[in-house]
This record gives structure tokens, C-alpha cells and sequence, in this order.
């Protein structure tokens, strides 16, 4: 079976006008791990908001596919039916709807008519992979993310994750506001998925988080741009020297966009 790709190529993306992502080059393959890490305002967060098709960013020029699939001319719902999916930073809150209702849906509308998972197989699966993150078994009947905290909203990502089965899954700052023990939980999560079926794109600020999770790349993102791209040895120094040796190297100036970034 041939693994799914992910293909962003010059892709250039503005919110009113303003042009945020300024080139961006990248490929994700099943059984891969990439991680995108860079200063505040670079462009991540804008990276995985244009793939999902968020109306706030227009791409102005450049192409995303999927598996040969133009991304970028499908409509948010068959960007998720498609196979990618997004952990988002801040989930919303909706209500009336239930986790396991969600749940259910979205597995469901990546299946064919006639082949939708039966109740009981689905419970059977859900019940095993909350317990797996140590998830209250309520939490199956209450609200999507109504009234959970940070941490339960992240470790909720992880079970929509892991039952929806993605081809290519983008991670925004998933490690964003964890405790130790929850960051241990979420990444475990994320390894359990590994496999040739499966490919990762992480946003993060922080090391951290891949001392849970190896990345295959690791790739800096600076101006809207990726600049330099790497193996996990690469966040290290990030992490002990900062950005400003990768901005000397290559002779970049301040960055114009730092802090502009939604």
C-alpha cells in the first residue's frame, strides 16, 4: 500500500492583505514525524489553519495536496473525509453535542453508505483508547469540551486522534499549557499511532515535548518561510542557544511578521 503524502509547495498565504506565509515548502509522508518549531508570529499556526481551509487565511498562490488531490479546492468537511485532520490550540466549546456523538459522526463520514461502524464496535473502541489516556469514561457523554480543562480539551484531541484514524494530522501546540503528566499522556497517545498509515506534523514552541516523541525532521520557520530543516538534534541546540544563531547563519533581519501572526 503506497503512503499518503502531504504536499505544500510555495504556498503563500495573507489575513487582510497581509501576507504571512511567504513560500512554505513541505512534505509529510505516512510513517514520518515532522515537527515546525520558530519564534511567535512566523507563520505555524497559519500553516495548519490554510491546509484545514480556515476562511480567515487566503492563499494567495501555491498548492497543497493530498495523495495527487488538490486541498486547497475541497471544502473544510472534505479536507477531514479526505484523511487530515487538525488538534487544534484552542478547541471549541460546542454544546448539545456529545463526545461520543461527535465521535461517532466523524468516523462515520470517512466510511462508505452501508459501512458504518456498528454501536458496539465503536463503544468497545472508544471505552479502550480513553482508558488508554486515562480519560474519565464520562467524559464520553458530556458536552464536546464544554467545561473541561486545558488538559482534558488536549488529551480529547488525542482520543478524536486516535478513533478517526487520519492519514496526515497536524498537531497546533498540542503540549501547550500540559502539566508533566498529561504531556506524557498526549504523547503517548501520538507514538501509539506511529506506523507507515499514519503522518505527523507538530507545531511547537518547546523541546519538551520531544523528549516524549521523536521526530523524524525537525524544520525552523522564520519570515513566513521554512529556513532550515533538520533531525532532532537540531531542536536541541534551538534549545539551549535560541533562534538567533539559525538569524547570523543565514543572514536574516528581524522578523517583520514577529507577533502579527493570529
Amino acid at each position: 500500500m503506497t503512503r499518503s503524502t502531504l504536499k505544500v509547495k510555495d504556498l503563500h498565504v495573507a489575513i487582510e492583505d497581509k501576507e504571512i506565509l511567504k513560500g512554505v515548502d513541505l512534505e509529510v509522508s505516512g510513517g514520518e514525524i515532522h515537527v515546525i518549531m520558530g519564534p511567535n508570529g512566523t507563520g505555524k499556526s497559519t500553516l495548519s489553519s490554510a491546509i484545514m481551509g480556515h476562511p480567515k487565511y487566503e492563499v494567495t498562490s501555491g498548492s497543497v495536496t493530498l495523495d495527487g488531490e488538490d486541498v486547497l479546492e475541497m471544502e473544510v468537511d472534505e479536507r477531514a473525509q479526505a484523511g487530515l485532520f487538525l488538534a487544534m490550540q484552542y478547541p471549541s466549546e460546542i454544546s448539545g453535542v456529545t463526545n461520543a456523538d461527535f465521535l461517532r459522526s466523524a468516523i462515520n463520514s470517512r466510511r462508505e453508505e452501508g459501512d458504518e461502524i456498528s454501536l458496539m464496535k465503536f463503544i468497545r473502541e472508544m471505552d479502550k483508547k480513553m482508558e488508554f489516556l486515562e480519560m474519565d469514561p464520562d467524559m464520553a457523554q458530556r458536552y464536546l469540551n464544554e467545561g473541561f480543562s486545558g488538559g482534558e480539551k488536549k488529551r480529547n484531541e488525542i482520543l478524536q486522534l486516535m478513533m478517526i484514524k487520519p492519514k496526515i494530522a497536524i498537531l497546533d501546540e498540542i503540549d501547550s499549557g500540559l502539566d508533566i503528566d498529561a504531556l506524557k499522556v498526549v504523547s503517548k497517545g501520538v507514538n501509539e499511532m506511529r506506523s507507515e498509515d499514519f503522518g505527523c506534523l507538530i507545531i511547537t514552541h518547546y523541546q519538551r515535548l520531544l523528549n516524549y516523541i521523536t521526530p523524524d525532521y525537525i524544520h525552523v520557520m522564520m519570515q513566513g518561510r521554512i529556513v532550515k530543516s533538520g533531525g532532532p538534534e537540531l531542536a536541541q541546540r534551538l534549545e539551549a542557544e535560541g533562534y538567533d544563531w539559525i538569524k547570523k547563519e543565514l543572514g536574516i533581519e528581524e522578523d517583520e511578521t514577529e507577533g502579527q501572526e493570529a
